[in-house]
């Protein structure tokens, strides 16, 4: 059967409860988290394939339509808010449907099935292409995405380490996260982008890649280790 992976973002507590509640009750939506902010949203879209947001509108920090405006791609949406001023947002970012709090169990499941008849199956999507173009000097060179071990960012250039070359492409580095599959790979500097799964250790600010010693921002330490570790860390 077809299902969505789901995620509720609400600042206040009793509406992530009952929106959690409804979800619970739909079973072709898969819950993958709570989230009482967009940057929790944020952490865990880095790191799972989500469908589906319910997303409220005014938090703090960033607002929901704040938090739609910083990403690049979004899953579909459903905009849970108390506030009808709002719907006329709904058509800029093409939203699946726009929820009125309080919000009825009828009307949450009438915008449920909608996302799934509008959404694709999984199963009949088709598969990114597993390699990207990047220009140097004199071509266009095709480079196998699994390959990367990070990239160096060197003003208008980046220095794309590889286990076996290094490429030097004419783009600037806030275009490489654009051309790659952010759940795969993680700025950790302003001057580093790396392969996530290419890790070998962690020690203190820094992370280790194929015997390379790569600095982590002070600034992005909390929100690096949160990525590169998950809940698979191991303690005493």
């Amino acid at each position: 059967m077809k299902t969505l992976n789901c995620l509720i973002i609400d600042d206040e507590p009793l509406a992530r409860k009952g929106l959690q509640k409804y979800a619970e009750q739909i079973d072709f939506l898969e819950l993958k988290g709570l989230c009482k902010n967009a940057m929790q949203a944020n952490t865990i879209l880095k790191e799972q394939a989500i469908d589906l947001l319910f997303l409220d509108i005014e938090m703090p920090m960033l607002s929901g339509i704040d938090f739609l405006k910083s990403r690049i791609d979004n899953p579909a949406v459903i905009f849970t808010t108390a506030y009808p001023k709002y719907a006329l947002a709904g058509y800029q970012f093409d939203v699946i449907d726009y929820l009125l709090k309080p919000i009825a169990f009828d009307k949450f499941l009438q915008a449920a099935n909608k996302a799934l008849r509008l959404l694709p199956d999984k199963k009949d999507a088709v598969a990114e292409p597993n390699y990207i173009f990047v220009k140097t000097d004199k071509q266009l060179v095709k480079l196998n995405i699994d390959d990367i071990l990070y990239i160096e960012g060197m003003q208008n250039y980046v220095l794309i380490h590889t286990l076996n070359e290094k490429i030097m492409a004419l783009v600037p580095m806030k275009s490489v996260l654009e051309m790659l599959n952010s759940m795969d790979f993680l700025q950790i500097h302003k001057s580093y982008i790396i392969a996530k799964s290419k890790v070998e250790a962690i020690v203190g600010n820094q992370v280790i890649i194929n015997q390379q010693y790569l600095p982590i921002s002070t600034r992005m330490r909390k929100e690096v280790l949160a990525a590169l570790t998950g809940n698979r860390l191991l303690k005493k």
